[in-house]
């Protein structure tokens, strides 16, 4: 017995719909079809009336669910795939993200993205645009990595008065499996320690937390220890955790799927450099996609993204400094 990433978000919104007559969701093709992914499947015969199928506008469901969240509801949208949430943004960043600053009034939606690449996903069903919404005040961004944090972190989200964006990543939906759901969980704005070591410090979330965990196994064939933080949420982010692993490690080393420029491993670095500088032993480091549109072809793709292979190189030349 064991279940997926991906039956553990279908099953987050079943218990949100069973425990709270507030919680609905709306997206396309998420009622009969069960999604594009079937991360709602069965449940529109499980609650009639609450899983509701939308036009094919995102800005438009993003503009229902405010009016909803205004009137009281807790709407949970599905986005086919992350790509497409920016046919919604200016509904998420400009009315939902400061709904409450320019009214008083909260705003408690979950927008679930269907994120990051899988192979022959191309440019428009394959990007990491969390740091795009994590730009913007007043939004929540989510990327859990585990089964247990896709299960939990999705019921906390439901809770939470602000706008939610939950980035999970496609290529984890069926890869991921875990034997039970949890019964505990820790605060979604708190990363978790995913590998301790000594010798570097790799922060890291989503997908790339497997990639960074199997290199910093390879490192042990080197004699090195290399810890590995799992964010988990990246707005608000969690530096007093990164900020302890460099003090017992020296050196860091940022891993993101998504673009260098101006995105969660920059920022990082940052934060690191202005608040931490005489933690490092090392100029801090970041590993990030090639800064191109993502390919097509799944040589192409997996050359695109960090590998363990790649992140060990990385590992490697940092220990060097």
């Amino acid at each position: 017995m064991s279940i997926t990433y991906l039956e553990a978000i279908r099953a987050a919104q079943a218990h949100a719909l069973s425990v709270d007559p507030r919680v609905f969701l709306y997206g396309q093709d998420i009622g009969e079809f069960g999604g594009a992914f079937k991360a709602t499947k069965n449940l529109s015969l499980e609650f009639p009336g609450r899983v509701l199928d939308s036009p094919l506008s995102e800005d438009a469901i993003v503009g229902v669910a405010i009016g909803a969240a205004i009137e009281g509801m807790r709407p949970i949208i599905e986005m086919q795939f992350a790509d497409f949430s920016t046919c919604g943004f200016n509904q998420i960043v400009n009315n939902a993200a400061t709904l409450f600053y320019r009214t008083a009034v909260s705003c408690p939606i979950i927008i679930r993205l269907p994120s990051g690449g899988t192979a022959g996903g191309g440019p428009f069903h394959s990007q990491s645009i969390e740091a795009i919404y994590a730009h913007y005040p007043g939004l929540i961004v989510m990327t859990p990595a585990t089964v247990e944090d896709a299960y939990s972190m999705l019921l906390e989200a439901v809770v939470i008065d602000d706008p939610v964006i939950f980035c999970e990543h496609k290529f984890l939906y069926y890869h991921l499996k875990a034997k039970s759901l949890p019964t505990e969980a820790v605060p979604a704005c708190q990363a978790r320690l995913a590998r301790q070591g000594r010798d570097a410090t790799i922060v890291t979330y989503s997908a790339m937390l497997y990639e960074s965990l199997a290199a910093a196994e390879e490192l042990t064939r080197d004699g090195y220890e290399i810890e590995v933080v799992d964010l988990r949420c990246i707005k608000p982010l969690d530096t007093d955790a990164v900020l302890a692993s460099v003090a017992r490690t020296g050196r860091l080393l940022c891993v993101g799927e998504a673009w260098p420029w101006g995105g969660v491993s920059a920022e990082l670095v940052a934060r690191v450099a202005s608040e931490g500088y005489e933690l490092l032993d090392a100029p801090p480091q970041r590993l990030n996609a090639k800064e191109t549109p993502v390919p097509f072809h799944p040589n192409l793709w997996s050359f695109h993204r960090p590998t363990a292979t790649a992140i060990a190189s990385a590992l490697r030349r940092l220990i060097d400094l």
